[in-house]
């Protein structure tokens, strides 16, 4: 067995190789996004809005109608926070309303509804209780089901999808206490055994894995003759011999989480439960979380709804300096950018979950933008939100109540929300991600000409690959539609906000983000991958422009169904320039910043150049190591494992 100082010795090299082997390689379907950071502005691909079929909406609303009535009457979100719990009987009363069973089809026992509805559920869940959206979430967004329905075999789907749809939950297991965001290092192995495997290592930050009846779990198989090898998926019965779950984690927000420490110590698992072929488990997980990634802004959208409906009431009725809050321009800015940013998540939102349901776009950026930009501003709103309210803002709903007043639960919301900046994929992580994507078309022609591995000949046929692509490509970003005054009229109908100036605005920004692109490879070759501030800021331009292309779209399809037409498109004319003057701000850090002496400063701190600085302090963290011991071996701890039946 391999104890804390045999893990995998992965150099950073070998780490991006294997990132790179479980990134979907191919672009077989159209993109938005990807043609967006290319200087493209494909509005053909999102405009007129698509939208959900009769049978969807109606199958979707019903269920809605249901879920509302049980939020309303059955969960009690100051309860599971002030207990750091959910009941019992909310989880079986959501297994009774087929909750567990949103994305599963109905030829299985689950409801089948769409990307689009699923989120619209999340969303109205976590506004009552972001714990019991996290646990339905977890459960089907990246849990069992989705690998299950993409990569598992008709058998699997038979076996399982049914218990998985009424009864079962389900998590999903990657991270270990020495793993996050490097998969390469992964250290839980899985030793082929007769007709199975024996699966030994911890698994960390298990969400609902305290409360689990099936897992997804990520472990390395070892090479050998008839094996492959290599980071493989398994679904695992969490009451299986040697299964233990060591802790059951608290955090600042989501504290009714069902989240743990979970120890594997031989466990046997049938070869019949291993998903997709050996080495395949990074490419099952990346994939899974294509759409999984969904269901974050989709709490987030949710957020922003709360965040507006307290922010409009309280501001209303509290006066000072006698006129009401909201009529102060330093508060009325912040109600605005809520409004205004709510209005873009929503858009964002329904516009990749519905391009996901109709599968005819690929929209791996779409949803990793829409998990990035909601996760980010849902936290910024929640942030205004508890300034709006002041120091009841800083208060506990439930002190607020005991004292007589509404128990608006503000910091509450702050709390809980600042997990989705680092729930599946972090910020940081998000940035690099989308980031490769956005330059796959660079790499793609000119890749050869920066890897240190090809040999002279194959860089002289890369450089005229590249040559050729750019002479083709690069006049293409000088001039476009955006500097036509007469485009995209269909979106300044008469007595309305003109939008078509912001759709100019964003088809020559994205020629201009596709030129900064273009001059950063040319600048830094091989070195563009560790400008990470430079790779951010691109990232982050692209996500407002998709952002104001999604509200622009949708105030035009709720202008045309006669859908509060007139306030959509001043929601979106705001938004709008708003998100110009952060994408202005933007353009202006990408050459002029402090990333260099960031840099340096950083290398100082770390070499205790600073430590002086630290003086006059006490630290009251206490003893203990930093990452905790995660040799494997049976478990010296309680099982927690807490199954609800």
């Amino acid at each position: 067995m391999s104890g804390p100082h045999h893990k995998p010795k992965v150099s950073e090299r070998e780490a991006r190789q294997v990132a790179e082997a479980a990134r979907q390689q191919a672009w077989h379907k159209p993109s938005f996004a990807k043609e967006l950071f290319l200087g493209r502005f494909r509005l053909d691909l999102i405009h007129p809005h698509p939208l959900p079929g009769a049978e969807d909406t109606e199958r979707g609303e019903e269920f809605l109608a249901k879920l509302r009535d049980f939020c309303e009457t059955k969960i009690d979100g100051a309860l599971i926070e002030r207990e750091a719990r959910i009941p019992d009987a909310v989880i079986d009363g959501l297994k009774e309303l087929g909750a567990l069973g949103m994305k599963i089809d109905t030829r299985y026992g689950g409801l089948g509804l769409t990307q689009v509805y699923y989120n619209k559920a999340l969303a109205l869940v976590s506004s009552v209780s972001p714990a019991v959206g996290a646990l339905l979430s977890a459960h089907q967004s990246i849990g069992v089901p989705q690998p299950l329905k993409i990569f598992g075999t008709q058998e699997q789907k038979d076996t399982f999808l049914p218990r998985l749809a009424r009864t079962d939950i389900s998590a999903f297991l990657l991270t270990e206490p020495d793993v996050g965001s490097d998969p390469a290092r992964l250290a839980t192995t899985a030793v082929p055994d007769g007709d199975g495997y024996v699966l030994d290592g911890v698994k960390l930050w298990t969400t609902n894995g305290v409360v689990a009846d099936l897992l997804v779990v990520m472990a390395r198989v070892p090479k050998s003759e008839g094996h492959r090898g290599g980071i493989t998926a398994f679904v695992v019965e969490a009451a299986s011999d040697g299964v233990t779950v060591e802790n059951r984690n608290a955090f600042m927000g989501l504290r009714g989480l069902e989240n743990g420490v979970t120890r594997f110590h031989r466990v046997r698992v049938p070869a019949a439960n291993r998903i997709g072929p050996e080495g395949a488990g990074l490419k099952i997980a990346l994939t899974t979380l294509n759409t999984g990634r969904l269901s974050l802004p989709a709490m987030c959208a949710g957020a922003g709804k709360l965040c507006l409906k307290i922010a409009r009431e309280w501001s209303a009725v509290r006066e000072q300096w006698g006129k009401p809050v909201a009529l102060h321009e330093a508060v009325g800015a912040k109600i605005s950018f809520i409004a205004a940013t709510t209005f873009a998540l929503e858009a964002v939102l329904d516009l990749s979950s519905q391009m996901a349901d109709e599968d005819r776009h690929d929209i791996r950026i779409e949803a990793a933008l829409a998990k990035l930009y909601g996760s980010e501003m849902a936290w910024l709103m929640a942030d205004e939100l508890v300034q709006i309210r002041g120091g009841r803002g800083y208060e506990t709903a439930e002190s607020l109540a005991a004292r007589g007043e509404r128990p608006v639960p503000a910091e509450q919301l702050l709390r809980d929300l600042r997990i989705n900046r680092i729930f599946e994929g972090s910020t940081e992580i998000m940035h690099l991600l989308i980031a490769r994507e956005a330059v796959d078309a660079h790499l793609a022609v000119a890749g050869d000409i920066i890897d240190p591995d090809k040999s002279l000949g194959d860089k002289a046929k890369a450089g005229a690959h590249a040559t050729a692509f750019y002479a083709r490509w690069l006049p293409k970003l000088v001039a476009g539609r955006g500097q036509l005054p007469t485009s995209y009229t269909d979106f300044h109908p008469k007595g309305h906000p003109d939008l078509a100036t912001h759709l100019r605005y964003v088809e020559r920004t994205s020629r201009k983000l596709a030129r900064s692109t273009f001059y950063a490879m040319s600048r830094w070759q091989g070195r563009m991958e560790t400008k990470q501030g430079f790779l951010g800021r691109i990232v982050d331009i692209g996500a407002e422009l998709f952002a104001m292309s999604a509200a622009c779209v949708r105030a035009e399809l709720l202008r045309s169904q006669g859908d509060n037409g007139r306030a959509a498109y001043e929601l979106a004319d705001a938004f709008c320039r708003q998100a110009r003057l952060r994408v202005e701000e933007l353009f202006g850090r990408l050459w002029s910043n402090t990333d260099d002496e960031d840099r340096r400063l950083v290398k100082g701190v770390l070499a205790g150049r600073y430590t002086w600085l630290e003086e006059g302090v006490l630290d009251p963290s206490g003893e203990g190591p930093w990452i905790a011991d995660a040799t494997p071996g049976p478990s010296e701890k309680e099982n927690v494992h807490r199954p609800i039946r």
